[in-house]
C-alpha cells in the first residue's frame, strides 16, 4: 500500500481500525524513540499501561507496528535510553515499514482533518489547548461542555481541566509543542 493510498481513508481509521489519539501517540512515540516498550510509553504519557498495551496490539494487528527482535538494545536503536546498550528484559516494539511510512505522511493537513473528524473544531481545539495552561484558559467559544467532555473523553484534561501529560507529549512529538 502507497502513502498515498492511505490518505484517502478516514484519518480516523486504518485499515478498520477506528484510531484514536493514543493509536497516534504510540505510533509518534516509537518515532521518536526508535523502540521502546509499552510499560515505558505508560509510565511517560501517565496513561493505565493496558490502554497502552492495547493500542499496541491493535496496531501490531493493523501492521503499523511490530516487535523488535534481539536479547540486548543500544541507545543509537533506543533513544529515551541512557545507558549505552541495554538487555532487554520488556518486549519492545518498533515501527513496521508500513508505520514509518504512514508517520511520515502525518501533515498538519492530515492533522486538521483527524481532530475535526474526532469532534467539532477539534484541530482549532487541540491547537488552542497547546498554547493555554488548562482548559479554563481556552477562549470562551471553545469552553462548552461538550468539548470539554470530548477533551476528558481523549485524555487531553484531568476532571480539574489542566492538560495531562499525554497531552503535552502528543502535542510535543507532533511538533507542535
Amino acid at each position: 500500500m502507497s502513502g498515498g493510498s492511505m490518505r484517502k481513508e478516514r484519518p480516523a481509521s486504518f485499515r478498520g481500525l477506528e484510531f484514536l489519539p493514543v493509536h497516534l501517540y504510540v505510533l509518534v512515540h516509537l518515532r521518536k524513540a526508535g523502540v521502546d516498550y509499552a510499560k515505558m510509553m505508560a509510565k511517560m504519557s501517565e496513561l493505565p499501561p493496558p490502554l497502552i498495551e492495547d493500542a499496541v496490539r491493535e496496531l501490531m494487528e493493523a501492521g503499523l507496528v511490530q516487535r523488535d527482535s534481539g536479547s540486548a538494545i543500544k541507545r543509537s536503536r533506543a533513544r529515551f535510553k541512557k545507558a549505552f546498550e541495554v538487555h532487554k528484559h520488556h518486549t519492545y516494539y518498533r515501527l513496521s515499514r508500513e508505520g514509518e511510512l504512514f508517520v511520515r505522511s502525518i501533515d498538519e493537513n492530515w492533522l486538521r482533518n483527524y481532530f475535526n473528524s474526532l469532534f467539532q473544531d477539534g484541530w482549532k481545539v487541540v491547537r488552542a489547548l497547546a498554547g493555554v495552561k488548562s482548559f479554563n484558559e481556552l477562549p470562551k467559544d471553545f469552553r462548552g461542555d461538550k468539548i470539554r467532555e470530548e477533551l476528558l473523553l481523549h485524555r487531553f484534561i484531568t476532571p480539574a481541566g489542566r492538560k495531562t501529560a499525554f497531552f503535552k507529549l502528543l502535542v510535543e512529538f507532533l511538533g507542535g509543542g
